[in-house]
């Protein structure tokens, strides 16, 4: 096997130190200088199983500790109730990818790099700021690999004939826009939608979107206190957290609202990036993977990816997006060569390598300054500007937001107290974990 120099020895440290059995990682270069083989490595996750396979062979062409490594493509809807059914029965896989959504949530079932073999600092001076999610209180959950930043996506066609050079670089333009593109029959439904804000059911980033609304009015769902324990942070009634809170909420439920002259969209309404892909929808605000997805569903839509649009008076921007990290159950057979296999992925050059052939941004900070080709140019930008929240359990509090915005669409309670109600809920999940 190939001797590990001193530069790859240090960086095993300083990523994969782990107490395994009381064992640190750098054991593995050890034995008259020259590393052991990794061993078989299973690594579970929801990425293209494709491209994963392809540069997994491209590097086991030249990586011995590649040679091994296999990587198996799980259903998104029943990815964590698989994980946690094999985990329980001692199962499972070597290695996951996990995005940050469920860090929280699975941070009990993984062996965590405690924070004496790889700092918060270390982690912060590496990883942009989107990979917060993984930094538990043990330790850090998981090694950020790449993030999935959230775009505008705008059907030129539509806005080019009525009227609009480009998509809206802030959320105040959307009132003049949707009610010139939006189109209504006589008896008031809509055959072509601005943007498909106001509704949950039929819009799968509604969540994503309406915290991203709250962060960029100054707020944010969950924080730790000064305990380091999980809060919910929608607000109290007099806090600045309620108001920025209850603004995006307004915001949001604007334009599903008949009574109002931008009114653009409802539940009966086709899913959002359906009706995206079938050219009767305007804006549609995604993930930067769904572009290809989106391209799929229609070759022939004419239409542009641009950066997240954003609040006018706001001093910073900010996106949304999912992170995905690379974390080590408890129960891996093989947890060393899991973390070496870990510390390999995130390097500069096979990270590179995986950014490349996925289409999404790098977790790393130097890699996102790089000089980049293509949507990467864009995404990479959206990438350093994404911010996350811890969540505590994605299906319930994906039903708080359900209620808030449905609630709030049909008049059942007034915004500020549907925020309220929201926070109580949050509370509750939090403090059920």
């Amino acid at each position: 096997m190939k001797r590990l120099s001193m530069f790859q020895i240090i960086l095993l440290c300083t990523f994969g130190a782990l107490a395994i059995a009381g064992v640190l990682i750098f054991s593995l270069a050890l034995g008259g200088g020259k590393s052991n083989t990794t061993g078989p490595v299973v690594i579970w996750g929801t990425l293209d199983k494709n491209t994963f396979a392809q540069s997994i062979q491209q590097l086991a062409d030249g990586n011995p500790d590649f040679l091994q490594v296999s990587y198996e493509q799980k259903d998104p809807d029943t990815y964590i109730a698989e994980l946690t059914n094999a985990l329980a029965s001692g199962q499972g896989p070597d290695l996951v990818l996990l995005s940050d959504e469920y860090a929280y949530s699975q941070s009990t079932r993984v062996t965590p790099i405690p924070y004496t073999s790889f700092s918060r600092e270390q982690f912060g001076s590496v990883f942009a700021d989107a990979g917060s999610p993984f930094l538990g209180i043990d330790g850090v959950i998981a090694i950020p690999f790449v993030i999935d930043p959230m775009v505008i996506y705008w059907n030129r066609d539509l806005l080019n004939s009525a009227g609009f050079a480009k998509e809206p670089l802030y959320w105040d333009e959307l009132y003049g826009m949707a009610k010139t593109i939006t189109k209504r029959t006589d008896t008031g439904s809509i055959t072509r939608a601005t943007i498909p804000f106001g509704q949950y059911k039929n819009y799968t980033n509604a969540k994503s979107i309406l915290a991203m609304l709250m962060m960029q009015a100054g707020g944010t769902v969950t924080a730790r206190n000064a305990e380091g324990d999980l809060i919910s942070a929608l607000g109290s009634p007099a806090g600045d957290a309620s108001q920025a809170s209850t603004a995006a909420l307004r915001f949001y439920t604007e334009f599903a609202d008949p009574s109002k002259e931008d009114y653009s969209w409802n539940g009966s309404l086709p899913n959002a990036r359906e009706a995206f892909a079938a050219g009767t929808l305007a804006i549609y605000a995604g993930y930067a993977s769904e572009k290809a997805m989106i391209t799929r569903m229609n070759p022939n839509l004419s239409f542009s990816v641009a950066p997240m649009t954003q609040i006018r008076s706001s001093p910073k921007s900010v996106t949304a997006g999912r992170v995905y990290g690379l974390a080590i159950p408890r129960t891996s057979k093989n947890q060393s060569g899991a973390i070496t296999v870990a510390y390999l992925l995130v390097g500069k050059d096979i990270n590179t390598v995986f950014s490349k052939a996925l289409g999404l941004p790098s977790a790393r900070r130097d890699l996102l300054g790089e000089k980049a080709e293509g949507d990467l140019v864009l995404f990479n930008k959206q990438a350093l500007i994404v911010r996350t929240w811890i969540d505590p359990d994605p299906d319930r509090t994906g039903q708080v937001f359900r209620g808030m915005i449905e609630d709030s669409v049909s008049g059942a309670i007034l915004l500020p107290d549907a925020v309220q109600r929201a926070d109580r809920q949050m509370s509750s999940i939090i403090g059920g974990q």
